[in-house]
């Protein structure tokens, strides 16, 4: 519905209330008798009439037994004249009480008004809609230019360094933008030049906002902040035109913080031809440079931006003078992921003997806006259990759920299939105890979460950075082994490897063209690989070796997956009754902790295999 209908419904609307009102008032609670003035000339004749009153035209004839009658009197002639041309008695005529009444009040002048306003002002009230319609547009039109961004970081909303967890070495780098801010004579005196541009980079969740907003708030400075993806519309021109006025905004300011989210939506690198070009992204990624270039030398405005994709910025948007200052914000480690958790902890009702350590152990590879979701699914299963306190359990939980999805119980499975979910879980776990530098197993579950029928968890003992051949080996071991466990067991496999198989299958060959770890075909990779700048995504791989090469790439691969295979199966086949046991306590108990298996296999005496 466009917005004149919608005007002209709302003044239909008004003009039935108006009406609804108006009868309101005009209507009594019982209708009197009208009478023709005949008729009370002949009352008055009867001694019937006590009263009468004369408001103009209109007759209120008030009757010996307590009742009212209505009647009209000649327009042109007196009341007494009228009726004593009726032949009414005189005598009858002076017991009677005739009195006039003024005409005035609210009822005299709404009959006079509403009939002649209203129309006049319903036509009134639609023209102004029409009128303020157009102008809105007109606004919007002079507007449209101008750059929604937005001031924060004040009261309430004021963050700073103490909020943010870990990032020791990125608080470090940007702890001198805030002396730049906030005395930046100091520096000038000295022949520097202030930082123009500063990119935060880094994965998604790792708190680069976060890091934007706590700069501002130990400056102590405003912080304008924008998207990227803001600036660009459908018609050229518009998003410099926006650019231009975010920058004069954070002008006016100084000192002050202009902080651009996903900076990539309109920094990508021009010319890249994949993704097709846009006129529009590009004049917009001009008119940054331009502005970026424009600051003078103790123009004390820092431009903050954030991005996920360094690597597909354009060249001119990361050289000296613009954005030369790279700030990196990591995952955060074990000890950082532990204060995280503190901080999202608080307001929460955690019980006294909940270990956020036990749970940063548990939790590799989580960015801090993971580990917030985390605190907050705790306290919702919390909730649905009813509890009042939020356990270890909830937590650990809250870790599986975010990480492998819900828990599915109601999940209909045979018992066949259960006991194929137990071996198969079992031969994971079974081949990981027994590896030398293997991650240790943390939990073993049968029931089925998200799209997997059961898992096994199993995380290092500390943070890596780098791992080696027989760490790469280790993995494709355990990942065979419930292929492995399956076909020994039962004579036949299951469709629930085959995830398994295809994750060895990714992991050894890129052993062998991305690592360099085949020792037949030498420290060299093989493919190029080309990637989509438009969607970030990998679309191809060059092939730059031959086709006797691809042979032996093939050849090297299905090597290190039978190799793995034949190391789990080796372990599986000495442990038969290891395998049993861990299988038999899972259909039984459905999950077993860290702590609980390898209590189960210390009767058995495994001994760590050297792959």
């Amino acid at each position: 519905m466009t917005n004149f209908s919608k005007n002209i419904l709302w003044a239909v609307m008004t003009l039935i209330l108006i009406s609804m009102v108006f009868s309101v008032f005009t209507e009594t609670t019982a209708k009197p008798e009208r009478l023709s003035l005949s008729q009370v000339a002949e009352r008055i004749n009867a001694g019937q009439v006590a009263e009468i009153g004369i408001n103009g035209d209109d007759l209120t004839v008030k009757l010996a037994d307590g009742k009212t009658a209505l009647s009209k009197k000649e327009t042109e002639a007196g009341i007494t004249e009228s009726l004593k041309n009726l032949n009414v008695n005189p005598d009858a005529l002076q017991k009677i009480k005739i009195t006039v009444e003024s005409p005035s009040g609210f009822q005299y002048w709404a009959a006079i008004l509403i009939p002649t306003l209203l129309p006049i002002l319903i036509i009134g009230a639609i023209f102004w809609f029409m009128f303020r319609q157009a102008r809105t547009g007109v606004n919007q039109a002079f507007s449209f230019g101008r750059s929604n961004i937005r001031l924060s970081g004040f009261g309430k909303e004021k963050v700073t360094f103490n909020d943010v967890s870990g990032l020791k070495e990125a608080k470090e780098e940007l702890l001198e933008i805030v002396q730049f801010l906030k005395d930046p004579k100091k520096f000038l005196d000295l022949g520097a030049r202030i930082p123009r541009g500063v990119l935060l980079m880094g994965p998604p969740g790792t708190g680069k906002t976060l890091m934007a907003r706590a700069v501002a708030g130990e400056s102590n400075v405003p912080f304008f902040n924008i998207s990227a993806s803001e600036f660009v519309e459908m018609f050229v021109g518009v998003g410099a035109s926006r650019t231009r006025d975010a920058f004069a905004t954070a002008k006016k300011a100084a000192p002050a913080i202009l902080f651009v989210d996903e900076i990539d939506a309109v920094g990508r690198q021009r010319g890249a031809g994949l993704g097709g070009g846009n006129d529009e992204r590009e004049q917009t990624l001009n008119q940054i440079l331009v502005e970026l270039d424009g600051f003078d030398r103790d123009t004390r405005v820092i431009v903050l931006a954030a991005t996920n994709r360094p690597d597909i910025l354009d060249p001119a948007l990361l050289r000296p003078g613009r954005f030369d200052r790279r700030v990196v914000l990591d995952l955060p480690d074990i000890n950082d992921r532990e204060e995280i958790l503190k901080i999202h902890s608080k307001g929460k009702a955690l019980a006294k003997d909940v270990d956020l350590r036990k749970l940063a152990v548990r939790t590799p590879g989580f960015s801090g806006a993971d580990l917030a979701n985390l605190m907050n699914e705790g306290a919702i299963l919390t909730g649905r259990a009813n509890k009042k306190v939020i356990g270890q359990d909830e937590l650990y939980s809250a870790v599986e759920k975010v990480i492998l999805g819900p828990e599915r119980r109601n999940r209909a499975i045979s018992e066949n299939e259960k006991k194929i979910t137990a071996y198969h879980e079992g031969g994971h776990a079974l081949v990981a105890a027994s590896l030398k530098g293997a991650d240790p197993v943390h939990k073993i579950s049968i029931i089925s979460r998200g799209m997997a029928g059961g898992y096994t968890m199993k995380l290092p003992l500390e943070e890596e950075h780098l791992r080696t051949k027989t760490q790469f080996l280790n993995d494709i071991a355990v990942m065979m082994g419930g292929y492995a466990s399956e076909r020994m067991t039962f004579g036949d496999v299951s469709t629930g490897a085959s995830d398994d198989i295809r994750q060895a299958s990714e992991l050894a060959r890129k052993l062998v063209t991305k690592y360099g770890m085949s020792e037949k075909l030498g420290p060299l990779t093989f493919g190029k690989t080309e990637e989509m700048i438009f969607l970030g995504r990998e679309i191809s791989t060059e092939k730059n070796y031959s086709e006797k090469m691809a042979e032996k790439i093939d050849d090297e691969v299905r090597a290190f997956a039978e190799r793995a295979h034949a190391t789990a199966q080796k372990i599986l086949q000495t442990n038969k009754k290891a395998l049993k046991k861990i299988a038999e306590t899972l259909m039984e108990k459905e999950t077993l902790e860290g702590d609980e298996f390898y209590n189960l296999l210390k009767p058995f005496k495994i001994k760590p295999v050297v792959v």
